[in-house]
């Protein structure tokens, strides 16, 4: 069974910007945006031109540099909002406008002061104008997680006669769970008229850590577009991880889901994107963080040490990580002091081994991590020390 292309929308630079602190200048953006660019990304969202005159700048360079993804700008349903987009867009090889509105009855009543016959007109006329500067037109139903399901699909279904050619089916509060998103997903595959038309997107956010369970949810009942970020950044708790839904999709082959990801890419970008932002991830954040590929347990480091794949289910280097990480701690236990002792010079019998695993101990109750040079002042102290040197 071939493979079905899920593509990556990677609102970084947009919606991962919006962290409190981790504003970029637009030096800063173009560095990540052709990092992304190589990475293989599909969507670049590179800003909200309107904003500020400082992302209309970037928006504007980003279109010149990117090569391969399309780039896109963010608006509301303003027709200054959307013209100034076009105009931020001029010069990218594949532009996109991201337009839309909010459609949950919050949203209608207290955010618009409205009623829903008037957020549909607004809707398409929105997309019809931005069709009018360019071909690739992406509508957003902001809250679209607690949006009816039979309204929203009627403002999609306007949406699509305005010419979008991409639905953006947001879970903006991180509110659904992954059963409750994936059957909105599947309710308007089936029915809206005229869906063959557009793409279904998912924007998940992780207010209650479900964004990445979400998207892979909305995949599985026909959405063909993730929009997500490096490292999960994002307002609030943030946006759907990319290296998260890219790897998810990558160990589960019978899901029968590709991307265009260099997943070799993946780490030194989130490390980029970190050092830039000055924000880092958790160190047991998934795929990327300092521990993803770490272990510190004596039972794990012993099975690990054996064969890599008895607790790690992702070869390090599939991400770009050199190799795994065996942490030395008071939790450790033989094998992973030998493996250990060895890469800093020492081959220890067994019986050497039961004697300075002893001090080992002792010398790691104390410590929370025991490093090679530590390992030295162990086995030096040891009883068996004049016998290993002369081995």
């Amino acid at each position: 069974m071939s493979h079905q292309k899920v593509e990556i929308f990677d609102t970084s630079l947009r919606d991962g910007e919006q962290v409190p602190g981790c504003k970029l200048n637009t030096e800063q953006k173009l560095i990540i945006a052709k990092r992304l660019d190589d990475l293989g990304v599909d969507v670049i969202e590179a800003g909200f031109p309107m904003s500020s005159p400082g992302d209309f700048e970037s928006v504007v360079e980003i279109s010149k540099l990117v090569k391969n993804a399309s780039v896109c700008g963010l608006s509301r349903a303003v027709k200054n909002d959307i013209k100034i987009a076009a105009e931020a867009l001029t010069y990218a090889k594949k532009p996109r406008i991201h337009t839309g509105i909010g459609t949950s009855d919050s949203h209608i009543k207290y955010k618009f002061k409205s009623n829903r016959e008037e957020i549909i007109e607004r809707a398409y006329d929105a997309v019809k104008y931005a069709k009018s500067f360019v071909e690739d037109v992406e509508f957003y139903a902001e809250d679209a997680g607690r949006t009816d399901n039979a309204y929203l699909a009627k403002v999609c279904e306007t949406a699509i006669k305005a010419g979008a050619t991409v639905l953006n089916i947001p879970d903006t509060t991180g509110y659904c769970l992954p059963s409750e998103y994936g059957a909105k997903i599947k309710y308007l595959k089936e029915n809206v008229k005229g869906i063959d038309k557009a793409v279904i997107s998912c924007h998940c956010h992780n207010d209650l850590g479900l964004a990445t369970a979400n998207s892979i949810e909305a995949i599985i009942n026909g959405a063909r577009q993730v929009e997500c970020t490096i490292n999960g950044i994002g307002e609030r708790a943030g946006n759907t991880a990319l290296e998260e839904v890219v790897m998810i999709l990558k160990q589960h082959p019978y899901l029968n889901f590709d991307t265009n990801i260099n997943t070799k890419h993946l780490f030194a970008i989130s490390q980029l994107i970190s050092q830039h932002m000055g924000i880092y991830p958790q160190p047991n954040k998934a795929i990327v963080g300092a521990n993803a590929f770490a272990h510190s347990s004596g039972i794990h480091q012993d099975g690990v040490i054996k064969r890599r794949d008895t607790y790690e289910i992702i070869d390090p280097a599939d991400v770009g990580v050199t190799e795994s990480a065996i942490v030395l701690t008071a939790r450790s236990g033989r094998a992973a002091l030998a493996y250990k002792a060895k890469n800093v010079g020492y081959n220890l019998t067994k019986l050497q081994l039961d004697e300075v695993y002893l001090n080992f101990l002792n010398f790691a109750d104390q410590r929370k991590e025991v490093n090679d040079n530590d390992i030295h002042q162990i086995i030096e102290t040891s009883r068996v020390y004049r016998e290993i040197k002369s081995a």
